[in-house]
């Protein structure tokens, strides 16, 4: 079958299970691996895979640009903003961006995906976005949802220098993505860290508000069934861990998130769920390319 050539921008722990992913896929081809460190481990694995490696960060892509057609940016909200969009964008490359950036449109595979295939560049918002998001989404479908407050619970073994410098982008960014595109009047954000011993999965809480009743309690069900089920589809790990409470004019669910353990530990569902999602929009953008779409 045909494959698109990708690279990866940022050799962590991010960018090292987004490799081990692409390696599944049947239509895209892990191309390149885009490092700052040359013994970095994310390197030394994909050379040992025998994909490309540049050493000296984007620099080293923009004298070799052939090497991919699609980018995923796994670094820091800062360097996308102040290096890489304006690099990735005068080379008329498709980026895929995994920090909290937010200069994209945002995308939730399961709410939105199909809407910005023709964009040259999306943003993935943050793990509990994509966590949440599509919970928020598929209640505002049936009822109107007034506020919308999610708390995303991690392991801080799961959370690198990368998510610890990028709080506040995550708490921004994932309340604005919880209006535009869960459909909930006004958002809010909250994220929590947890040292417990041994480390706790990803978790989450979604409160959402609804404007007003009566609503209809069968439909707000059935539709939070139906996008748990269609999330699981690209996330395997994702799942309710009870059944949602409604009391009166609050609905309160809660999710668990299990990594598939690629590259990351299982408890580490919010760094997987963030790769899982960006391989599904990776193959969906390959699929309308060859199909002559975009």
């Amino acid at each position: 079958m045909k494959k698109l050539k990708v690279g990866i921008i940022g050799s962590g722990n991010i960018g090292t299970d987004l490799m081990m992913k692409i390696h599944r896929s049947d239509v895209l081809e892990m191309s390149v691996m885009i490092g700052i460190d040359k013994e970095s481990k994310g390197l030394s694995r994909a050379r040992a895979h025998g994909h490309h490696i540049i050493a000296n960060g984007l620099d080293g892509f923009l004298d070799k640009p052939e090497l991919a057609d699609i980018l995923f940016d796994a670094t820091s909200a800062k360097a996308h903003v102040m290096i890489h969009y304006e690099a990735l964008k005068k080379l008329n490359k498709r980026v895929i961006d995994l920090t909290p950036a937010a200069i994209a449109p945002f995308v939730v595979p399961s709410v939105n995906l199909q809407n910005n295939m023709e964009e040259m560049e999306v943003n993935m918002i943050t793990c509990g976005g994509q966590a949440t998001i599509p919970i928020v989404h598929a209640i505002s479908q049936v009822a109107q949802v007034e506020y919308a407050e999610i708390i995303a619970t991690i392991s801080s073994k799961s959370a690198g220098p990368g998510t610890r410098d990028n709080i506040d982008e995550f708490t921004q960014t994932t309340a604005r993505a919880l209006e535009q595109v869960g459909g909930a009047k006004k958002g809010k954000a909250i994220i929590l860290l947890n040292p417990a011993e041994p480390p706790l999965i990803m978790r989450d809480t979604i409160h959402c508000l609804l404007q007003s009743d009566p609503f209809d309690v069968k439909a707000i069900m059935t539709s939070i069934h139906k996008m748990v089920e269609k999330v699981s589809e690209y996330v395997p790990g994702y799942s309710l861990k009870a059944e949602p409470i409604i009391d009166g004019k609050q609905i309160t669910v809660f999710l668990e998130v299990r990594g598939l353990g690629d590259y990351l530990p299982v408890y580490a569902g919010n760094l997987d769920i963030m790769t899982a999602s960006a391989v599904k929009v990776g193959e969906e953008m390959a699929k309308n390319i060859f199909n002559g779409y975009v």
